[in-house]
This record gives C-alpha cells, sequence and structure tokens, in this order.
C-alpha cells in the first residue's frame, strides 16, 4: 500500500471511537484497538501492533493507554500520542467521576444496583472474547502455547509475582531469539499466520524520521514530563503538608505509578490493604464496588483508583465542601497515575521502535506476551469466580494455593446472565454495545422484580 498521510482530525475521531468502545479490561481494549487499527484501518501492521505491545507489557501503568499513545506516537508524532493517550483515559475518568458522585449521593440501591449487576455478566462474555482474539494472535507456537500455560499456572496456583513472570519470559525468549529459534517470533511478521503485513499498512515498513531516537528531544520529555509529575505532588507538600489527605493521595499514587507492572488487578491488593485499612479512605466492600465501576465503563480498568482518591477525600475534606474535595481527590489521583505513562512512551518508544528488526529483543517481547496472555486468563478467572459465586474458599497444599468457587453458593442469576452474555458474543456474534445493553437492561429488571 502506498504511503499516506493520515489526516489528524479522522485520528481525532478514531481515537475517539476506540475509547468509547474500550469495555472490559486490558484485554478487551487491547482487543478493540486491534480490530479498528489493524483490522479496519489497517493504520499499523500485526507485527508492529505486537510489538508495541510487548514493549508497553514491560512499563507500569495501564498497557492498553500506553498502548494508544505508542501508536498515536507513531502514526501523528508528539501531538498524536497526547491526543491518543488523552482520549483513552477521558471517557472513563468522566464516567467514574460521575459515578462517584452517584455513589456518595444516592448509593448503589435501585435501579443502579441492577445497573452494575448486569454489566458485570457482559463484561465477563467480553474479557473472555479478548482473551481468545489476543491468545489467537500471540500464541502461534507450541512453545509459545507453553509458556502461555506456565503462566496461568504460576500465577494462579503458585501466586507467582507478576514481575518474577515477566522477567523470566523475557529471558527465556531472549535466549530463543539469539540462538536463532522462531519458537517466539511475531506472528504477524510479514503478514505470516494471516495477519495484516506492515507492508501493506498506511505507516509501512520503514521507521518514520520522527521516531528515530535524538537526544535533545529524549531530554526535553524526561524534564518536561517530571516536572508535569512531580511539581503538582511538590507544591501541594509544601503548602498543606505531608498529613493533608490530598498530599497522601498525591504521594500514594506516585508510588503505585511505579509499581503497577501487570495492570489493575495486579496491584488491587496492594492497593486495597494501603486505602483500606492504613488510610482508612473506603471501606472493602466500597473496593469491590468502585471496581465493579471501572469494569464497566470505558478506559483502564486502573481508573478504580480515581474512585479511591475521590472518597478518601470526600470523607477528609477539610476547609473544602465534600463534594468538591472528592473531585479535586479524584483528579489528582488519575493525574499522578498517568502522567508518567506519557514519560515511558515518549522516553521509551524511539529506542524500542528502532530495535524493531532485533531478533533477540522481539524474543523476549514475544515470550513476553505470551506469558501476559496466561495471566490475563488468570485475571479473567479470578474476575469470573468472585461474579458468579457467592463464596469462595482458601485452598492450599506445600506451595499450591488458590480460591476456590463454594459451588453450593453459586448466585443462579449472575450465573444465567453470564451464559446469556457468552451466547449472544461467541454464538450469535452480537455487538459490544448490544451486549452491554441486553445485559443491563436484564439486571434492571432482576432488581426490579426483587430477584438480585
Amino acid at each position: 500500500m502506498a504511503r499516506s498521510t493520515i489526516p489528524l482530525g479522522e485520528a481525532v475521531r478514531v481515537w475517539l471511537r476506540i475509547a468509547a468502545l474500550s469495555f472490559g479490561g486490558p484485554a478487551g481494549q487491547i482487543a478493540v484497538m486491534h480490530r479498528v487499527l489493524v483490522d479496519e484501518k489497517r493504520w499499523i501492521g500485526e507485527q508492529r501492533f505486537l510489538h508495541a505491545l510487548n514493549f508497553c507489557m514491560l512499563l507500569p501503568g495501564p498497557e492498553a493507554q500506553q498502548l494508544a499513545t505508542y501508536i498515536g506516537w507513531l502514526l501523528h508524532k508528539r501531538v498524536g500520542g497526547l491526543i491518543a493517550g488523552a482520549l483513552f483515559i477521558l471517557p472513563g475518568a468522566l464516567a467514574i467521576m460521575a459515578l462517584s458522585w452517584i455513589y456518595v449521593l444516592w448509593g448503589t440501591s435501585g435501579l443502579i444496583g441492577g445497573l452494575f449487576f448486569g454489566l458485570k455478566a457482559a463484561v465477563l462474555a467480553i474479557v473472555a472474547q479478548a482473551v481468545v482474539r489476543i491468545g489467537g494472535r500471540a500464541l502461534r507456537s507450541n512453545a509459545a502455547r507453553l509458556l502461555a500455560a506456565a503462566s496461568f499456572v504460576a500465577i494462579f496456583f503458585l501466586g507467582a509475582p507478576f514481575p518474577l513472570i515477566v522477567l523470566v519470559a523475557g529471558l527465556i525468549g531472549w535466549l530463543a531469539g539469539r540462538s536463532g529459534s522462531k519458537a517466539f517470533a511475531d506472528g504477524g511478521h510479514g503478514g505470516s499466520g494471516g495477519g495484516v503485513a506492515d507492508r501493506d499498512t498506511v505507516l509501512g515498513e520503514d521507521l518514520p524520521d520522527h521516531a528515530r531516537p535524538r537526544w535533545r528531544a529524549v531530554l526535553f520529555d524526561t524534564l518536561l514530563w517530571l516536572a508535569l509529575w512531580l511539581v503538582p505532588i511538590a507544591a501541594l507538600l509544601l503548602s498543606l503538608g505531608p498529613d493533608h489527605v490530598l498530599s497522601q493521595i498525591a504521594t500514594f499514587f506516585a508510588k503505585m505509578a511505579m509499581v503497577t507492572f501487570g495492570g489493575a488487578y495486579a496491584v488491587l491488593a496492594y492497593v486495597a490493604q494501603q486505602a483500606v485499612e492504613h488510610h482508612g479512605w473506603l471501606s472493602p466492600g466500597e473496593m469491590i464496588d468502585g471496581l465493579g465501576m471501572a469494569e464497566t465503563t470505558p478506559g483502564p480498568l486502573i481508573m478504580v483508583l480515581q474512585f479511591v482518591g475521590f472518597l478518601g477525600a470526600y470523607r477528609d475534606p477539610g476547609m473544602l465542601s465534600p463534594m468538591l474535595a472528592g473531585t479535586l481527590g479524584g483528579l489528582l489521583a488519575t493525574w499522578v497515575t498517568f502522567a508518567p505513562c506519557f514519560l515511558w512512551i515518549f522516553l521509551g518508544a524511539p529506542f524500542i521502535e528502532r530495535l524493531r528488526g532485533n531478533a533477540a529483543l522481539a524474543g523476549a517481547l514475544s515470550s513476553i506476551t505470551a506469558a501476559v496472555v496466561g495471566v490475563i486468563l488468570n485475571l479473567a478467572l479470578w474476575f469470573a469466580i468472585h461474579a458468579v459465586f457467592r463464596e469462595t474458599v482458601a485452598v492450599g497444599a506445600g506451595p499450591v494455593s488458590f480460591d476456590a468457587p463454594v459451588l453450593t453458593r453459586i448466585d443462579p442469576w449472575a450465573a444465567a446472565l453470564t451464559l446469556f452474555a457468552l451466547i449472544a458474543v461467541f454464538r450469535l456474534k452480537l455487538g459490544l454495545f448490544s451486549v452491554l445493553g441486553l445485559c443491563a437492561g436484564a439486571g434492571v429488571a432482576l432488581r426490579q422484580a426483587g430477584l438480585v
């Protein structure tokens, strides 16, 4: 395909569409991005998409939002990355803020509770579909499938930390690439495996001129984004003191931005422990409600942190009104969580893009993607167990430890609605909004009938 210029206005409309469709956590969001950018628009090829995804998997923070920033930067330089990354966050931030207001004013009773109940079933089906799609793209060899299975066993049954899984998988892929093995070669390379070849896309195979590393640009981006990230935190600490709730929110979530490898689920336990037990910002049940909000709204799942920041400041407003304090706390949590994401991309992407043809690096990044498929499957199963069953029991024997559902405590209406959503997605091939609308309506009807 001949190289052509994508109008920035068209790119804005496409990124808005992707942001509005980005439900179901990172697996679903990445699947939507792939469908639109690779399969439909053919702006970027399969191999280049996977290469960018593999890099984003290594970074702390929401990999789907960072992937959007990376591709936006590839297509339209720095302004494209800013537009893609910001628009990816915007719908979720607005939705979580609105739901936070509704939550503190009216709670989750009545129609709101029914709405959440139905949407959870839809999200389960959407995540399951995304796991199948991403797995089908990334697991193109027996070695990749074996690594995905091993990562699932390690994290689900053995409780292995996600960074360790990434480290081991990357080492395996790097050694395989150096040895000349094709075990973890990207399936989309050259169009093999049915993917869209880079040469047949708008971006093409060549390295864009703006994607070449330039030390002046690297220094500029580093200083700019470090200042945008850290100066507001320093200003709060100096003006309000370290014990003020806004200062605590800023410093706590800035630390979280540095360690959130593996997406939101990988750090939810730590966030819940610190926010609930140490800071007392919210209760365990409220933490689960916040996760439900993030699961059923567009944007990164880690947007749940905005809800945590909102409640923390709402309950300790100081001289401000509770609603104003909560709004500022939620926006502050969002800012210090996402600002460094732009730093990681603008700083690292030029070097990673230049190494796209490096066999050892490609093997390492591809093996990490294979391992992450197993991790995402673990997260989908974890969510399904806790959404469909009312009670779980801890099972342990030696190094094996996991939560098993109590089969007699199944929620029949949650199970029935989840089964309906799975049939709608996999058999009836209904669209995303159709499944969400049908399940939300069913949840509201069940709540009105007093069944849930």
